[in-house]
Protein backbone atom coordinates (compact mmCIF):
# COMPACT_ATOMS: atom_id res chain seq x y z
CA UNK A 1 0.00 0.00 0.00
CA UNK A 2 1.34 3.40 -0.93
CA UNK A 3 1.17 5.95 1.86
CA UNK A 4 -1.29 8.81 1.45
CA UNK A 5 0.65 12.06 1.83
CA UNK A 6 -0.44 15.66 2.22
CA UNK A 7 1.81 18.63 2.89
CA UNK A 8 1.75 22.02 4.54
CA UNK A 9 4.01 24.58 2.93
CA UNK A 10 4.80 28.17 3.73
CA UNK A 11 7.43 30.63 4.84
CA UNK A 12 8.82 30.83 8.38
CA UNK A 13 6.17 32.01 10.87
CA UNK A 14 3.34 31.42 8.38
CA UNK A 15 1.45 29.14 10.77
CA UNK A 16 2.59 25.77 9.40
CA UNK A 17 3.25 24.08 12.73
CA UNK A 18 0.07 25.31 14.41
CA UNK A 19 -1.95 24.17 11.39
CA UNK A 20 -0.21 20.77 11.36
CA UNK A 21 -0.93 20.23 15.06
CA UNK A 22 -4.59 21.19 14.65
CA UNK A 23 -4.99 18.91 11.59
CA UNK A 24 -3.39 15.96 13.41
CA UNK A 25 -5.69 16.57 16.39
CA UNK A 26 -8.76 16.79 14.13
CA UNK A 27 -7.97 13.77 11.97
CA UNK A 28 -7.02 11.54 14.90
CA UNK A 29 -10.29 12.54 16.60
CA UNK A 30 -12.00 11.29 13.42
CA UNK A 31 -10.35 7.90 13.94
CA UNK A 32 -7.42 8.13 11.51
CA UNK A 33 -3.84 7.08 12.21
CA UNK A 34 -1.71 10.07 11.22
CA UNK A 35 2.07 10.27 11.13
CA UNK A 36 4.08 13.41 10.50
CA UNK A 37 7.39 14.35 8.91
CA UNK A 38 8.86 17.77 9.74
CA UNK A 39 11.71 19.08 7.62
CA UNK A 40 14.14 21.37 9.42
CA UNK A 41 16.53 23.68 7.59
CA UNK A 42 18.85 23.85 10.58
CA UNK A 43 20.81 21.56 12.85
CA UNK A 44 18.62 20.08 15.56
CA UNK A 45 18.99 17.61 18.38
CA UNK A 46 16.29 15.62 20.13
CA UNK A 47 18.76 14.21 22.64
CA UNK A 48 19.99 15.62 25.95
CA UNK A 49 23.64 16.27 26.67
CA UNK A 50 24.83 13.69 29.18
CA UNK A 51 22.06 11.16 28.51
CA UNK A 52 23.19 7.60 27.80
CA UNK A 53 21.93 7.82 24.22
CA UNK A 54 23.81 11.09 23.72
CA UNK A 55 26.98 9.42 24.99
CA UNK A 56 26.45 6.54 22.52
CA UNK A 57 26.17 9.05 19.65
CA UNK A 58 29.21 10.99 20.83
CA UNK A 59 31.15 7.74 20.88
CA UNK A 60 30.44 7.38 17.14
CA UNK A 61 27.38 5.13 16.90
CA UNK A 62 25.77 5.28 13.45
CA UNK A 63 22.26 4.74 14.83
CA UNK A 64 21.07 4.88 18.41
CA UNK A 65 17.69 3.42 19.32
CA UNK A 66 15.99 4.22 22.61
CA UNK A 67 13.13 1.93 23.58
CA UNK A 68 10.68 1.99 26.47
CA UNK A 69 7.22 0.64 27.17
CA UNK A 70 5.79 3.96 25.92
CA UNK A 71 7.74 4.81 22.75
CA UNK A 72 10.91 4.28 20.79
CA UNK A 73 13.12 6.61 18.82
CA UNK A 74 15.89 5.94 16.34
CA UNK A 75 18.48 8.64 15.86
CA UNK A 76 20.54 8.26 12.71
CA UNK A 77 23.76 10.24 12.48
CA UNK A 78 24.64 11.34 8.95
CA UNK A 79 28.29 11.87 9.90
CA UNK A 80 28.86 14.11 6.90
CA UNK A 81 26.75 12.00 4.54
CA UNK A 82 23.96 13.50 2.42
CA UNK A 83 20.54 14.32 3.84
CA UNK A 84 18.18 11.45 3.01
CA UNK A 85 15.61 12.09 0.30
CA UNK A 86 11.97 12.57 1.12
CA UNK A 87 11.25 9.14 -0.43
CA UNK A 88 13.82 7.47 1.83
CA UNK A 89 12.27 9.04 4.93
CA UNK A 90 8.73 8.20 3.79
CA UNK A 91 9.78 4.56 3.30
CA UNK A 92 10.75 4.40 7.01
CA UNK A 93 7.31 5.52 8.24
CA UNK A 94 5.11 2.70 9.51
CA UNK A 95 1.84 2.18 7.60
CA UNK A 96 -0.83 4.69 8.58
CA UNK A 97 -3.85 6.45 7.09
CA UNK A 98 -2.04 9.71 6.32
CA UNK A 99 1.48 11.11 6.47
CA UNK A 100 1.25 14.85 7.04
CA UNK A 101 4.42 16.67 6.05
CA UNK A 102 5.50 20.10 7.19
CA UNK A 103 8.15 21.81 5.14
CA UNK A 104 9.60 20.06 2.08
CA UNK A 105 8.40 23.02 -0.01
CA UNK A 106 9.52 21.48 -3.27
CA UNK A 107 8.26 17.90 -3.01
CA UNK A 108 5.65 16.91 -5.62
CA UNK A 109 2.85 16.09 -3.18
CA UNK A 110 -0.50 17.85 -2.74
CA UNK A 111 -0.03 20.77 -0.35
CA UNK A 112 -1.84 23.61 1.31
CA UNK A 113 0.04 26.88 1.62
CA UNK A 114 -0.13 28.53 5.03
CA UNK A 115 -0.04 32.34 4.97
CA UNK A 116 0.05 34.83 7.80
CA UNK A 117 0.51 38.58 7.63
CA UNK A 118 3.41 38.43 10.08
CA UNK A 119 5.32 35.64 8.29
CA UNK A 120 9.03 36.06 7.57
CA UNK A 121 8.15 36.46 3.88
CA UNK A 122 4.79 37.16 2.31
CA UNK A 123 5.53 36.33 -1.34
CA UNK A 124 2.97 33.67 -2.36
CA UNK A 125 4.36 30.20 -3.11
CA UNK A 126 1.27 28.93 -4.95
CA UNK A 127 1.84 30.69 -8.29
CA UNK A 128 5.15 28.85 -8.71
CA UNK A 129 4.19 25.46 -7.28
CA UNK A 130 1.54 23.41 -9.11
CA UNK A 131 1.40 21.04 -6.11
CA UNK A 132 -0.12 23.72 -3.91
CA UNK A 133 -3.82 23.02 -4.31
CA UNK A 134 -5.24 25.29 -1.59
CA UNK A 135 -4.38 28.22 0.64
CA UNK A 136 -5.02 28.72 4.37
CA UNK A 137 -4.59 32.36 5.41
CA UNK A 138 -5.29 34.74 8.27
CA UNK A 139 -6.22 37.46 5.79
CA UNK A 140 -8.17 37.95 2.56
CA UNK A 141 -6.51 36.33 -0.46
CA UNK A 142 -7.33 37.68 -3.90
CA UNK A 143 -6.09 36.76 -7.37
CA UNK A 144 -6.24 32.97 -7.02
CA UNK A 145 -8.46 30.26 -8.41
CA UNK A 146 -7.42 27.91 -5.58
CA UNK A 147 -9.70 27.16 -2.64
CA UNK A 148 -8.93 29.54 0.23
CA UNK A 149 -9.58 28.61 3.87
CA UNK A 150 -9.37 30.62 7.04
CA UNK A 151 -6.13 29.48 8.68
CA UNK A 152 -8.09 28.63 11.84
CA UNK A 153 -10.90 26.67 10.13
CA UNK A 154 -9.36 23.31 10.96
CA UNK A 155 -12.49 21.23 10.34
CA UNK A 156 -12.92 22.57 6.78
CA UNK A 157 -9.23 22.06 6.02
CA UNK A 158 -9.39 18.50 7.40
CA UNK A 159 -12.49 17.82 5.24
CA UNK A 160 -10.53 19.09 2.20
CA UNK A 161 -7.57 16.81 3.01
CA UNK A 162 -9.91 13.81 3.47
CA UNK A 163 -11.44 14.42 0.02
CA UNK A 164 -8.12 15.19 -1.67
CA UNK A 165 -6.23 12.08 -0.58
CA UNK A 166 -9.27 9.79 -0.49
CA UNK A 167 -9.45 9.02 3.22
CA UNK A 168 -12.42 6.93 4.33
CA UNK A 169 -13.52 7.28 7.92
CA UNK A 170 -12.90 4.12 9.95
Amino acid sequence: MTQKVFGISGWKNSGKTGLAVRIVTELTARGYRVSTIKHAHHDFDIDKVGADSYRHRQAGAHEVTIVSGTRFAIMHELRGGPEPSFEEILARIAPCDLVLIEGYKYEPVPKIEARRRDAAKTEPLAPNDPNIIAIAADHHVADTALPVFDLDNTAAIADFIERTVGLTRP
